[in-house]
């Protein structure tokens, strides 16, 4: 049975091995080489997700299938200008062979729970350029685009 729950210190590992598998995916992707240069998650990756861990603002919750964990959700909140509090939904991996049985959907559900709990106002969330399961995957659990980052590579590399 698929589920999520808060991560715990003793995922760490399992969350660093999850995250590489996940920047190993999306580098060679449009616009995947500067994502995983700009915005993933940074080295060393097990201090950062140990940090996470100790850090109020942010949250990492694991997917399950039958207790054990093949997927991560990751995020933090953000103080806007105004004072609004904004969710920000950085990561969120499920192994190839764990997708499309509910486990993405459990740790939507679940961070989602936490921002709300949290006073967010709504929540962001990043998918690349063409990853239609990705996009398709968030407009079905509410999200609608409200920016568009444009990028003009200069020279052979994509940063």
């Amino acid at each position: 049975m698929e589920g999520a729950r808060p991560a715990r210190p003793d995922d760490v590992a399992q969350l660093t091995e999850l995250a590489r598998t996940a920047q190993a995916e999306l580098a060679p992707m449009r616009g995947g080489a500067v994502y995983v240069a700009r915005e993933a998650r940074p080295e060393p990756l097990e201090e950062s997700f140990a940090a996470d861990l100790d850090d109020p603002s942010a949250v990492v919750h694991v997917g399950t299938i039958d207790g054990v964990v093949v997927g991560y959700a990751a995020g933090r909140i953000e103080s806007l200008r105004d004072g609004t509090r904004l969710g920000v939904l950085s990561e969120l991996f499920v192994e190839p062979g764990a997708r499309e049985v509910g486990v993405g959907e459990a740790m939507m559900a679940s961070v989602l729970d936490w921002f709300r709990g949290s006073g967010c106002a709504g929540v962001d969330a990043l998918a690349l350029p063409g990853h239609r399961i990705t996009k398709n995957f968030f407009e079905g659990a509410g999200f609608t685009a409200r920016l568009l980052v444009m990028h003009h590579r200069l020279g052979d590399a994509d940063t």
